[in-house]
């Protein structure tokens, strides 16, 4: 597999997760308030909007293993663990302010979001690498 026929596939696999995040999340919101779900059921649809944020987690592994580029999997890998160390540390940090009560509590998906952020920041950190290299 080519540099280009992976990163396709990747951009493809997160567009078409990005859209059923949106879908699935729209429907289970309606749901849960239309039909009152409890239960089992009620857990099962409001894991649904979760699958495909797991799911884009699962593709940035599949591109890691399909990239052949060393130089360009090393940026994915360093701009992945700049994501997860943001995204660990905050959880951590605020895990410790909340358990001594000077937080409030918010809500766990927001690591995810925090993780994406992440994302952005190691794409800054590989452009400004790139550019003292240059």
């Amino acid at each position: 597999m080519t540099r280009k026929d992976a990163i396709r596939r990747y951009n493809r696999t997160v567009l078409v997760l990005c859209i059923a995040y949106v879908a699935l999340l729209f429907a289970a919101q309606i749901a849960m308030k239309r039909y009152n779900l409890a239960g089992p059921l009620a857990y099962a649809v409001a894991i649904l909007p979760a699958l495909p944020i797991i799911g884009v987690f699962a593709a940035i592994g599949r591109y890691l293993v399909e990239e052949r580029d060393e130089y360009i999997r090393l940026l994915t890998v360093r701009q992945t663990l700049i994501a997860s160390g943001l995204a660990l540390s905050v959880a951590t940090a605020w895990g410790f302010l909340e358990s001594f009560d000077l937080v409030g509590h918010f809500d766990a998906y927001w690591i995810a979001v925090i993780w994406f952020v992440g994302q952005g920041v190691g794409a800054v950190v590989n452009r400004l690498s790139r550019e003292r290299t240059a």
